[in-house]
């Protein structure tokens, strides 16, 4: 059964279990749709405001990469749940760099050489490594990310205090138009041939089969997933 993209699924283990595959099955067509392997896209559960005991049936449903943007929102859930590949995919604040380090396995978000700088003083400090991404800009309506142009500047200079850069993740314009999130994705995935490594990180709930089109090989996909956020949990997450 197909289920559309946006339609909440009943908050039982049974139904994410479903759902987990139903996701799973999309996604492995629009790679092969695509003349994509299936297996060269990795899915990351966005967790971000959803209730602790839903990520956790997510995870007894084989769910095995999730991303949260807050730091103390992420630690105070996903403390004492199974091991899963934790990802940073929030606005990186130098002050917040240790709490980070921390918890999340891969800091998807960094876009300037100071928030770099702080992640590894923290992964130095805690002999822990941690995996980065360059955030790139390709939308007019983000905030964060540096320009396109700028991306294998900063991968150099962010190797150079010795962080492990494997890729870069970028967030897609909001607009339903397809040719203008290809444009978009088209220059993430130029600037990630340029920067080099194994993950581009691009596609949301409402765009990531045009991202697969343009190669991503890492989607991020919280209400395709998970539906509506709680309002009780989502209320002072900001």
């Amino acid at each position: 059964m197909k289920v559309d993209v946006g339609v909440r699924p009943a908050a039982t283990p049974s139904a994410l279990v479903e759902r987990l595959a139903e996701v799973r099955a999309e996604l492995a067509d629009a790679c092969r749709s695509a003349g994509r392997d299936p297996s060269a896209v990795r899915l990351v559960g966005v967790t971000k405001a959803q209730l602790r005991e839903t990520v956790a049936a997510a995870i007894d449903a084989g769910l095995g990469d999730v991303g949260e943007s807050y730091v103390q929102e992420a630690r105070q859930k996903l403390a004492g749940l199974p091991a899963v590949r934790k990802h940073f995919i929030g606005h990186v604040q130098t002050n917040k760099a240790r709490a980070i380090v921390e918890t999340f396995d891969v800091v998807q978000s960094i876009d300037r050489i100071e928030a770099g700088r702080a992640i590894a003083r923290a992964a130095r400090a805690l002999g822990r490594s941690v995996q980065t991404l360059v955030q790139v800009n390709v939308s007019g309506t983000e905030r964060h990310g540096v320009h396109p142009d700028g991306a294998v500047e900063l991968a150099a200079a962010l190797r150079a205090e010795g962080l492990e850069v494997d890729g870069v993740m970028a967030i897609g314009p909001i607009t339903q138009d397809r040719a203008e999130l290809a444009r978009a994705f088209s220059a993430a995935a130029d600037a990630f041939r340029c920067v080099g490594g194994s993950t581009l990180s691009i596609g949301m709930s409402d765009d990531w089969r045009v991202a697969v089109a343009c190669g991503s090989t890492m989607v991020r996909l919280g209400t395709a997933l998970f539906g509506s956020r709680p309002a009780r949990a989502a209320e002072g997450i900001g």
